[in-house]
Order: structure tokens, then C-alpha cells, then sequence
């Protein structure tokens, strides 16, 4: 009974919000403890930013194609470039790899050892 009650009572506050194109909204930004935002510490931050215009997105869809596990497979596709670290007395040797999915590509400083032993194939040129 008690969190009917309590629901009620928060259901009277809530409404919809619906936006139109064209329309400019301010965005409520959540204070976050030690975060130092916008120049600003503690009760001066701001607690809403904007405005912002809203505008039309149409978001192209492509399904992906998910493992049994739910996850999928990043494939590297080439090798962009190389650098040698220096820590102390120890140098490791680290490779920018272009990584793919079905949609993205984004690029990844790994080990040059891991992607030898992984995908010797990118190293065959």
C-alpha cells in the first residue's frame, strides 16, 4: 500500500514531455561530487546547460550479428603504425591496430607481441 501511495503522489509531478523540431530545451546536468564542471565547484555550477535547438536525426540501422553470448567480434584490419616505450630498462613495442566491427572502425595502441601471437597474418606484408 505504501508504494501506491508513493507513486501516486509522484505521478501528480510527472508529466510527458513532448519536443518539437525547432524548438530550443535547456538540459538539467547532474551535480556530481569532486567533479569540477564548467569552471565551477560546489553550489555554483550550473544546474542546467543549453539552449539547445532541437533538430531532426533519422538513425541508419544495421543489425549486428551477435555471438550466443550476446557480444561480437572486433576484426583488426591493418596495422597503422608502430612505437617503441622505454620504461627504465625495459622496452616494449606497441602497434596501432584499425579494429572493425560491422559498423565502426576505431584504432587501438596493443602489444606488438599479443598481435603477433593472435593475428600473425597482419604482419605477413
Amino acid at each position: 500500500m505504501a508504494q501506491i501511495r508513493q507513486k501516486s503522489y509522484a505521478n501528480v509531478r510527472r508529466k510527458n514531455l513532448e519536443f518539437k523540431t525547432g524548438e530550443k530545451i535547456f538540459l538539467k546536468v547532474a551535480p556530481m561530487r569532486g567533479v569540477l564542471r564548467f569552471g565551477r565547484k560546489g553550489k555554483l555550477i550550473p544546474r542546467f546547460i543549453g539552449p539547445f535547438e532541437i533538430c531532426p536525426h533519422v538513425v541508419d540501422f544495421e543489425p549486428l550479428q551477435l555471438n550466443e553470448n550476446l557480444s561480437y567480434e572486433w576484426k583488426p584490419v591493418r596495422i597503422l603504425a608502430r612505437e617503441v616505450k622505454m620504461l627504465y630498462s625495459k622496452e616494449i613495442t606497441l602497434v596501432k591496430v584499425l579494429w572493425q566491427n560491422n559498423q565502426f572502425r576505431r584504432a587501438i595502441w596493443e602489444g606488438e607481441d599479443e598481435m603477433r601471437t593472435q593475428y600473425s597474418e597482419l604482419f605477413q606484408e
